[in-house]
């Protein structure tokens, strides 16, 4: 069952979902059932340039192979066409035990070609952080962004009982605490750590 405007509004007052935004003062847009979240000033790019491929079984193709891009409050940061980076959520949140989270682009924002998440668009029962966003422009023309507009949506979602081993809990859980947008961490996949 998603938890409707009035029920997430519940759930944020109650403290049972944590939504701290690294702006002070800014309330959040809820709406019927679901809640937007801004987007941060941080940003990462893969360098291109120093790599053919991004391979899975060589952690050193994409550990520490992207650049890191600040944008100042009012400046845009500009999408070019078919580019992929990585993006942060202004708002950490915390899910409690017995929610899921699904993440969700913004239909404005997608009738000017930019998809927010490739896959990851699920958060886990037990996650605390930022989200990070895989952000592409499926435009033939650039797509300028700015730090502080809403760039997506969560919606809740109950689950049938509380996880036994919520997020926080997983011998796995890379991205836990994360306020970085966070590159891949594929690499501390049981099936690729070197016996």
């Amino acid at each position: 069952m998603i938890l409707s405007d009035k029920d997430i509004r519940r759930a944020i007052e109650s403290g049972r979902v944590i939504i701290e935004s690294s702006k002070k003062g800014l309330v959040p847009y809820i709406h019927a059932s679901s809640m937007d979240l801004r987007l941060g000033h941080i940003f990462k790019l893969y360098e291109h340039s120093r790599f053919a491929v991004l391979d899975p079984k060589k952690p050193e193709s994409f550990v520490n192979n992207m650049r890191t891009v600040i944008v100042e409050n009012g400046e845009p940061f500009i999408v070019q066409p078919g580019e992929f980076v990585l993006g942060v959520t202004q708002e950490r949140i915390t899910v409690p035990d017995d929610l899921v989270v699904r993440v969700e682009g913004r239909s404005s924002l997608g009738r000017l070609g930019i998809i927010v998440h490739s896959t990851a668009g699920f958060i886990d029962p037990g996650f605390s952080g930022t989200i990070t966003l895989e952000i592409s422009n499926l435009n033939r023309l650039p797509v300028a962004l700015y730090p502080d507009m809403r760039i997506c949506q969560i919606a809740f979602e109950e689950l049938s009982s509380p996880a036994e081993v919520p997020y926080d809990k997983k011998p796995f859980s890379k991205y836990q605490g994360q306020t970085l947008p966070e590159e891949s961490k594929l690499s501390k996949d049981p099936e690729f750590l070197k016996a």
